[in-house]
């Protein structure tokens, strides 16, 4: 990997120094609001492409990243959409749970507080039974 990397920089700046030597003339640069000292064209040409490559290589990881972050919100709006509904669903199962017949209802047919109040009758005239054997 270093190898190829180091053949690239050396092939960069050979690109470079061919394109200086070869458009050696001397040119005069405006800027619109400026004026730039007469510099030679390859090396104006080599620091617009520098330049150049170096903004879109900004704007490329600044779009990227836009975009990795929309993927994420994305991803995450999934997964709460998910959530929220496995949340619904137990709600319902919790519901009919909650409303559904205990077992004293459906042994006996009666609301669960109708038996409640039965067996503590029961157990109201059985103490008085008692008491009232107890009396004789």
């Amino acid at each position: 990997m270093r190898i190829l990397l180091l053949v690239l920089l050396f092939l960069s700046f050979a690109y470079s120094l061919g394109l200086v030597l070869a458009n050696n003339t001397e040119v005069g640069v405006n800027l619109l609001f400026s004026q730039a000292p007469t510099m030679n064209l390859g090396l104006l040409l080599i620091l617009c492409l520098t330049l150049g490559i170096v903004i879109g290589m900004i704007l490329a990881l600044l779009i990227f990243r836009v975009l990795q972050n929309k993927w994420e919100i994305s991803r995450l709006q999934k997964i709460n959409a998910n959530l929220q509904e496995q949340v619904t669903q137990a709600n319902i199962v919790i519901d009919r749970q909650a409303n559904a017949p205990s077992v004293q209802e459906a042994v006996y047919g009666a609301t669960a507080t109708n038996v409640q109040d039965d067996i503590a009758s029961d157990i109201e005239d059985s103490a008085i039974l008692t008491k009232q054997k107890r009396d004789y």
